[in-house]
Order: C-alpha cells, then sequence, then structure tokens
C-alpha cells in the first residue's frame, strides 16, 4: 500500500494567501469560496436572468459554463471525472433503448463511481484531498440514475401503471445535450448537491414552477398575487450556514479526529474515555456538511 502521504490540491492556487491566512487546507477554502460565489451569481441570475427577461437557453448556458468553471476551479484536472461521466450517460441515454437505459446508465454511474472510491482507498491509501471530486461525484451519480429511471418511466410505461409520484416526475422525451449538461452541471448544484428532480429543474428554468403556482393562488384568492420573495429563506439558511462554520472552526480544532489514532493516546485513556472524545470528534465535523449543504 502506498505511503501516505500530505497530497498536493489540484485545484486553483489563487486564494493560497487566503489559506496561509487562516490555516485552512487550500481545497477547503476553495470550496467554500466557489460555494459564497455561486450564491452572488444566482441573486445575479434571478435578477437579470430570469425566466421572464432571458430565454431557457441562455439559463441553461449559463448555468453550465459557471459551473463548469467552478468544478475546475476547485478540483482541476480531477474536475475531467465528473464531465467524463456525464458525457459517457449521455451517449447511453441517446443510445440505448427506453426498456434498458435505466439499468446501463445505473450500472455505469455506480461502476465509475466505485472504482474510483477503490481508487482513493488502495492507490492513495485516503491520500487524495478531504475535500475532493468524489462528493460531486455522487450527486452526478444521483442524478444520473434519477433521471435515467424517469426516462424509463415515461417513455416505457403507461400512465395507468405508475404511481401518482412517478407520473408526477416522469421524463417523456430524452434531453438535449444542453438540458442533460445545465441538469448535472449547473452552479447552483455542481459541488454539493441537492439532487432535484429533472422535470422541476425544466420548470425552474423555463419558469414555468413559479407561474402554475400563482395561477393557483390568483385563482383561489381571487387577487393578484406578487411573485414570491425567496429573501427569507435565503438568509435564514446563511444564518445556519454561518452558524455551522463558527461551531466547525471552533470545536473541531478542539476535539482534532486524528487524535484517535495517536499512539499515546490510546495508551493513556480507557476505551470509554476514548469512545466518548470519537463521538465528540465526529459530531465536531459534521458541521462542514451542514454548512456545505446548506448553502448548496
Amino acid at each position: 500500500m502506498a505511503a501516505n502521504t500530505s497530497p498536493r490540491p489540484t485545484g486553483s492556487t489563487l486564494l493560497l494567501p487566503v489559506s496561509d491566512l487562516l490555516h485552512m487546507p487550500l481545497e477547503q477554502v476553495n470550496f467554500v469560496a466557489c460555494q459564497l460565489f455561486a450564491l452572488g451569481v444566482a441573486v445575479w441570475f434571478r435578477t437579470y436572468l430570469s425566466a421572464s427577461h432571458a430565454h431557457a437557453t441562455v439559463r441553461h448556458a449559463f448555468a453550465t459554463i459557471i459551473g463548469v468553471y467552478l468544478a475546475v476551479f476547485c478540483f482541476g484536472w480531477y474536475s475531467l471525472h465528473i464531465f467524463t461521466l456525464v458525457l459517457v450517460c449521455y451517449f447511453i441515454m441517446m443510445n440505448a433503448s427506453q426498456e434498458r437505459v435505466h439499468r446501463y446508465s445505473f450500472i455505469t454511474a455506480m461502476s465509475y463511481l466505485t472504482l474510483c472510491q477503490i481508487n482513493r482507498v488502495y492507490i492513495f491509501n485516503y491520500g487524495i484531498l478531504t475535500t475532493d471530486f468524489s462528493g460531486p461525484l455522487m450527486i452526478v451519480t444521483q442524478k444520473i440514475t434519477t433521471l435515467a429511471f424517469q426516462l424509463h418511466d415515461g417513455m416505457s410505461h403507461n400512465a395507468e401503471s405508475l404511481t401518482k409520484q412517478q407520473l408526477q416526475n416522469c421524463v417523456k422525451k430524452r434531453p438535449t445535450l444542453l438540458e442533460y449538461l445545465s441538469y448535472h452541471l449547473n452552479f447552483m448544484s455542481v459541488l454539493a448537491g441537492p439532487c432535484s428532480n429533472f422535470q422541476d429543474y425544466i420548470a425552474f428554468i423555463e419558469g414555468s414552477h413559479i407561474r402554475s403556482k400563482l395561477k393557483e393562488v390568483r385563482l383561489k384568492e381571487k387577487c393578484h398575487v406578487s411573485d414570491p420573495s425567496p429573501n427569507k429563506a435565503v438568509l435564514h439558511n446563511i444564518c445556519i450556514c454561518v452558524v455551522s462554520l463558527i461551531f466547525f472552526l471552533t470545536i473541531s480544532k478542539a476535539f482534532p479526529i486524528s487524535r484517535i489514532v495517536d499512539d499515546t493516546f490510546i495508551n493513556e485513556y480507557s476505551f470509554l474515555t476514548r469512545l466518548g472524545y470519537l463521538y465528540i470528534a465526529a459530531m465536531a465535523n459534521k458541521p462542514k456538511y451542514y454548512f456545505a449543504w446548506t448553502l448548496g
């Protein structure tokens, strides 16, 4: 097994001075910076490239380009794993029969993800960075399989044989390349998700998700209802992110999880003490995931 050496970041080194100043790994600084940048872009995207101001093609293209840039900025050439999997599975989706597209897509995506994880364990001995491409690759794998199964439901089954949820989310035609890339690589979810349904994402890009809801409310209330504001929800999530980040930066440093494998710690403390320390250290490392998922 390879020696456990400190891995070298493959992403951008532009924020290396910030990394040194904060005493944080560069890959984590890049990830946080990209998430914050994506938040700012999302505000601009909603204001100037809303569905009422821009065509869906423009919104798809913009979301994809920014998402690709963020992936490359964070992971460098490792982002090719993400792009390769997406393109290979698009080829499968376009050429496989509608009866088997979900199987081929699932097997391909899961096999590629599994090989990458095995590569991390047995070749790099977990030497790849803590914030690496495997997280986004898992999100992409989930999206690929979700879309493939929804496409299978929409093209291979009658409406009578589907459940209410399947009928709501099924995809009745193969998406274009731009739609496929935008769904998987958009800047709003490429780094930390979430995995949304394809129909919901297309409705968001086209603006129909708001129009349909507003139409229902206006018919019910029989009065004019303005577009809902996301400000309250965004501020709520930002507060959660700030609290999670502060908690992680303070508690995790006081209880480093690497200490549980230290020989001195193992020899000097009892099993129950070490077990309690492990629990606290593990809990102290959770907020970084809450930060990423909430901000994403």
